[in-house]
């Protein structure tokens, strides 16, 4: 113990001693584990954000939009779910005890009192915060009696109601959406930001009726309907059912493209995945290759401090120093350098991220598994690195001191 003791200051002054080696090695080494620290928290945000997402867009539930990938792409119609096929989707499937079909609007103006606001207008049904668990938490949600009179009332978002409201609360108040007036009867909690950066709180939510009727000019199709279903272990074959059903009312042939979507919250995951996959295989890529670089430096650099170091080190070979002695004293030496690289590196990492967050929002979560796993590998470079170099020094041959 005394002796490995010993071993490890002498390294730790070496480290001091060659400054400029130690400086160049821990730069390098530091770039490296920086990218490692960015992809390993990457990976875990976009993980926790997907679940997040899940945990929100609900495990059991379903989104049905009108209109194909195709059809998108050659200008033809969107709008392909009925009222009629919501209805009979709510009389097949038992189980689905949310059967919500949404219209919307876009952005529209929104004044209240010469405050004007770009807001999102969707038309839902009474359940709306039922359907995507988003609780209302002033005034109530609108009621059945709303809907099939196509009232003028809705609920806001925290955003719209804070643009266009300040301090006052908005419950009772009337707002213009366009040119007509809307009550409003409700507000929606904090919801903050979707998958793709947008704000989900701007946004005024009435009845899809008078929606459609009022602002759209619609009679029959509606945008999208979600449905959620209380036999969530059996959500795949329900999916498969939802397309079985639709396909045959609207009449598609074997072999022709759906002329709507589905998605669940599987479709969420891959989605935001692929979505921060691209990204962090070009971070990863990067970081590998820093890596390597930061062995070579290491490597070269460690050779050339054999050759200045040669008679110290046959000095202390000839008075008593084993080989094993001077390998495992320039293995620590690589080591104590990487570890320092490792440390700065995740703290550079962690800095980058940051400014990632900032300037792209893409999800970043840092835990112990980052700071781990970029010091792991800083010690896999300073050993596998740094060996080659060791083991030269450890073979220069004492007699040549004597000699001298």
């Amino acid at each position: 113990m005394e002796r490995f003791s010993l071993l490890l200051i002498q390294s730790y002054e070496a480290v001091k001693a060659f400054k400029l080696r130690t400086f160049f090695c821990l730069v390098s080494v530091a770039l490296g584990i920086s990218a490692i620290t960015i992809i390993v928290a990457a990976t875990e945000g976009a993980y926790k954000k997907a679940f997040d997402i899940v945990a929100s867009f609900g495990p059991d539930s379903v989104m049905l939009m009108g209109g194909s990938e195709e059809s998108r792409a050659i200008g033809q119609r969107e709008k392909t779910i009925t009222l009629e096929d919501v209805e009979a989707i709510r009389q097949a499937f038992p189980t689905a005890y949310v059967v919500a079909p949404s219209a919307w609007v876009g952005t529209a103006t929104v004044s209240y009192r010469g405050n004007r606001y770009q807001s999102q207008i969707v038309g839902s049904t009474s359940d709306y915060s039922v359907a995507w668990t988003w609780p209302v938490v002033e005034g109530s949600d609108f009621t059945e009696d709303d809907i099939r009179r196509s009232a003028n009332v809705g609920i806001i978002g925290q955003e719209t109601a804070r643009e266009l409201f300040g301090e006052q609360s908005p419950v009772g108040k009337f707002v213009q959406v366009r040119n007509l007036p809307v009550q409003i009867v409700g507000v929606l909690s904090e919801r903050g930001t979707s998958p793709g950066g947008g704000s989900l709180d701007n946004r005024i939510i009435m009845p899809y009726t008078t929606v459609m009727k009022k602002l759209l000019n619609e009679q029959r199709y509606v945008h999208a309907m979600r449905l959620r279903f209380t036999d969530i272990e059996n959500i795949d074959g329900r999916v498969e059912e939802l397309k079985r059903l639709l396909r045959y009312r609207h009449r598609i042939p074997d072999g022709q493209p759906d002329d709507f979507r589905i998605f669940t919250s599987k479709d969420i995951v891959k989605f935001l995945v692929a979505l921060t996959g691209s990204l962090v295989v070009f971070i990863g890529v990067v970081g590998v290759i820093s890596l390597i670089v930061a062995g070579f430096v290491l490597a070269n650099l460690f050779l050339l401090s054999v050759k200045e170091r040669v008679k110290e080190i046959r000095i202390r070979r000839s008075v008593g120093a084993r080989k094993k002695d001077i390998l495992v004293q320039f293995l620590t030496e690589a080591v104590i350098i990487t570890s320092a690289g490792g440390i700065v590196g995740f703290i550079l990492g962690v800095v980058s991220a940051q400014l990632l967050t900032y300037v792209a929002e893409f999800p970043v979560y840092f835990s112990w598994k980052a700071f781990v796993i970029g010091l792991v590998l800083s010690w896999a470079v300073g050993v596998g690195f740094g060996l080659h170099p060791a083991r030269q020094a450890a073979n220069l041959k004492p007699i040549e001191a004597i000699r001298t």
